[in-house]
């Protein structure tokens, strides 16, 4: 939308562009702290005062006392029957488009591009369950639950897009991923042997690498000159199922940016679209035979103190119609190989 790209993907799940909520009144848990925060906001001509705002809060933390969620049932994710789960696309068009994406790379149109495949089954229980699930076996970062009515959205995301703090900005790109066991003794040399792996890894390191200057090209246009720094460089890092390989890029906002300044120019993340950014865009358009929704975008909040904090919209699950779509991505570059992207 912001780059008036080509719009020639379906566009089945009939997802908002946007979706923004007001709330005059939080709950906020701090997870480290062990503590709650009660906020309200006092706004002009409110028919609340915000003492009232605040005791209703209370009242929803007493009702909560009284509630009991039983430990969700662990999935043996070995022995699923996934015969029921259908993808938008088959071995044969992914492999197709695979190699189209791969010419682009060899004509030097783009570097990499984010080529990803959509998985759907029936999905009848309630959403927060499946976010209560995910919280207890696959706890996430940057995990976010909506329900919008028609439909709700359960991300189990680890990727942070944006994060803004008192006029600094970071992005936290992650590029690289290898699988996680269980913490158990006969574990152990699996999990180091894909520790290991990812981090030597000469592949893994130039896509990130490539990613972190895409993403301190973007924030050149929004960031006082001289302030865009990678403060974190590549690391490894473990999550309840996957390493990671990251990085972190902070720069100090310009005065006069606002937040739509920040979306034109950095949104989406490159980590998620490939490089160049808007080439990748268009090819991704030309590949994928259907809009991704809120797949790759972000989930967050902004604060009315230009703070803000938005995640990369990844491990997440789309529920609508008592149907469960959920989206995987691999970036593509010119070594990749068909049949590996294909198996990941």
């Amino acid at each position: 939308y912001i780059e008036r790209l080509p719009q020639t993907t379906t566009d089945d799940l009939k997802m908002p562009l946007i979706w923004l909520c007001f709330y005059d009144r939080v709950i906020a848990w701090d997870h480290r702290e062990k503590t709650f925060w009660l906020i309200a906001l006092e706004m002009p001509d409110d028919t609340e005062k915000p003492q009232e705002k605040l005791a209703a809060l209370e009242q929803f933390l007493a009702k909560a006392q009284k509630v009991c969620l039983p430990t969700p049932t662990a999935a043996e994710i070995e022995t699923i029957d996934v015969s029921q789960i259908r993808c938008n696309m088959d071995a044969g068009f992914y492999f197709k488009a695979f190699e189209k994406i791969r010419r682009y790379i060899y004509d030097g149109d783009v570097y990499q591009v984010n080529f990803s495949q959509r998985f759907e089954c029936d999905y009848n229980a309630r959403a927060v369950e499946l976010f209560h699930w995910q919280n207890h076996y696959n706890p996430s970062g940057y995990a976010a639950y909506i329900d919008a009515g028609r439909f709700q959205v359960v991300s189990a995301s680890p990727e942070m897009f944006a994060t803004i703090t008192d006029g600094w900005i970071q992005t936290k790109p992650i590029k690289g991923t290898r699988r996680r066991l269980d913490d158990t003794h006969q574990n152990a040399a699996a999990n180091e042997a894909n520790f290991s792996d990812l981090l030597h890894s000469e592949k893994e390191r130039a896509e990130l690498n490539m990613i972190i200057d895409l993403e301190r090209n973007d924030m050149v246009k929004i960031c006082e000159y001289g302030s865009r720094k990678v403060v974190q460089p590549r690391t490894i890092e473990a999550y309840p199922t996957v390493f990671h390989a990251v990085a972190t890029v902070q720069g100090r906002l310009r005065r006069e940016t606002t937040f739509c300044d920040i979306l034109r120019a950095m949104f989406p993340g490159g980590s998620i679209t490939g490089a160049p950014k808007v080439s990748s865009m268009e090819i991704i358009d030309e590949t994928e035979p259907t809009e991704r929704g809120v797949y790759t975008g972000s989930i967050g909040f902004i604060g009315i103190d230009g703070n803000a904090c938005l995640n990369i919209a990844i491990r997440t699950i789309i529920i609508k119609d008592n149907m469960a779509f959920a989206q995987v991505g691999g970036g593509i570059v010119a070594d990749s190989n068909d049949e590996a992207e294909w198996d990941e």
